[in-house]
């Protein structure tokens, strides 16, 4: 997925050419990760089951995660920096919207507009000091209790460091790194998922699902505002 970074003119630019080669590399790349598509099913029931429906696929690259989305009971909409992605998107899915933009100004959408966030490795490409305000973007226009999902690059028990990405410099993080990143910024860990590097990967992946954290209720303590299970899961 591509995303903005210092540079979004260049990342931009850069995923612009390859475009087409990323189309079809990893149009049916989801079939082939069974863990993957649970994570993403665990975040679609987690919007529904609070009568949520809205989500954005934040760096939708050519739109396939999107139409997974919809597929899912979800009324999805992809964004992406890159022009010539947006192209593919709106090519391959023509039912479903798709626009150019960047996911730290997303102008378009609403204070609390959003059911869900999907951010499924794009913001791998963002130098960790810039990224606290995309999160802060997430945060303004996911309503309160919505649903923020992270796909990324972890490190392996290492510390966060770049990496020579085939597209563009990229960062891989340590999962507890990027989990008290989004904490800061307002949101609640629900759960993660640390996946090994399949074939053709050489990277661990990292996901995380996270809920923007509710106004405090009045004579309820934070612990108990942040105590929840996954849907289908134990009672608190």
């Amino acid at each position: 997925m591509t995303d903005p970074s210092s540079h979004p003119v260049s990342t931009a630019g850069a995923y612009d050419a390859v475009a087409v080669l990323y189309a079809e590399l990893f149009r049916d790349s989801l079939g082939s990760l069974p863990l993957d598509r649970a994570m993403i099913a665990a975040f679609a029931d987690s919007v529904r089951a609070v009568g949520g429906r809205t989500v954005a696929d934040l760096g939708c690259g050519p739109g396939y995660l999107t139409a997974h989305l919809r597929d899912l009971g979800l009324e999805a909409f992809g964004v992406d920096l890159s022009p010539v992605m947006i192209g593919l998107a709106r090519e391959a899915h023509p039912e479903l919207r798709f626009d150019v933009g960047s996911m730290d100004a997303l102008d378009d959408v609403a204070d609390g507009e959003l059911d869900g966030i999907v951010s499924w490795y794009s913001v791998i490409h963002t130098p960790p000091g810039e990224l606290p305000p995309y999160f802060d973007e997430f945060r303004r226009t996911l309503a309160p209790g919505g649903h923020l999902l992270l796909g990324f690059f972890e490190s392996g028990g290492g510390p966060l460091e770049a990496f020579d990405h085939k597209v563009t410099t990229a960062y891989r993080w340590p999962i507890d790194d990027l989990a008290a990143l989004a904490a800061a910024a307002g949101f609640t860990e629900t759960g993660r998922m640390l996946r090994e590097p399949g074939t053709d990967e050489r990277f661990r992946r990292g996901h995380l699902l996270m809920t923007r954290a509710r106004p405090a209720e009045p004579g309820v303590s934070a612990a108990a505002r942040t105590t929840g299970s996954m849907p289908g899961g134990p009672p608190p």
